[in-house]
């Protein structure tokens, strides 16, 4: 069996030993060991969160003084205590009102991203799209990230990926990149870390008027 087989198949025996939903669980505990991305007691939003390997991963670290939103287009099935989704498109209008809403109008301490687009076959085009989700991740932390607050993204290395970090570097005190243990060493996805907010939360406009959320956080 080849190496990177031998560690795809090591991180799925893993996950299900461990309960986690996805393999992709190991990414996140590898960059929070090295870099305290998430701490006890956080508010963390989790968009691309389907099938929930991360979501689980934020709900034990945060415990039960913190509180994690997953926002995603597909059904997440995963409940807790301390966890609320969301089934939403990351571009829809009201999803920081939303995601605010079940807040309780707080400011997220972290903002993660694992968005992906259906994949064409196409890659400029898959790319371009990707990286376009990870802007739009960065444009609704004007809203919903407390300044010093954290965040973790996925990007698909290319043209563009230079111009994701410049806007990660504009608006966080330190960006760091990473490929996790758990990546495929052949994919062309990467991790930007942003530690550190430079800007200032401020309570979304559209949260007093958007739709009423079924649990908030505490």
């Amino acid at each position: 069996m080849k190496l990177q087989e031998a560690r795809r198949d090591l991180y799925r025996r893993l996950a299900k030993e461990e309960g986690f939903k996805s393999r992709a669980a190991y990414k996140l505990i590898e960059a929070n060991e090295r870099y305290r991305i998430i701490s006890r007691g956080s508010r963390v939003v989790d968009f691309g969160a389907a099938p929930g390997g991360w979501l689980q991963v934020c709900s034990r670290i945060v415990g039960d003084s913190g509180f994690v939103v997953g926002v995603d287009l597909r059904e997440i099935s995963l409940k807790g205590k301390n966890l609320k989704t969301l089934r939403l498109d990351v571009y829809d209008e009201s999803v920081g009102g939303l995601v605010s809403k079940v807040l309780g109008g707080q400011a997220a301490d972290v903002i993660l991203s694992d968005l992906s687009p259906s994949v064409s076959g196409i890659w400029e085009l898959d790319h371009f799209k990707q990286v376009e989700m990870t802007q739009r991740v960065l444009s609704l932390g004007e809203t919903l990230l407390k300044k010093r607050g954290n965040g973790f993204f996925k990007i698909f290395e290319g043209e563009r990926s230079g111009e994701v970090k410049r806007g990660l570097i504009g608006r966080f005190e330190e960006v760091r990149t990473m490929k996790p243990r758990a990546s495929r060493r052949e994919s062309s996805e990467l991790y930007y870390v942003g530690l550190a907010w430079r800007g200032a939360f401020s309570r979304p406009a559209s949260l007093d008027t958007a739709e009423t959320a079924s649990a908030t956080a505490p």
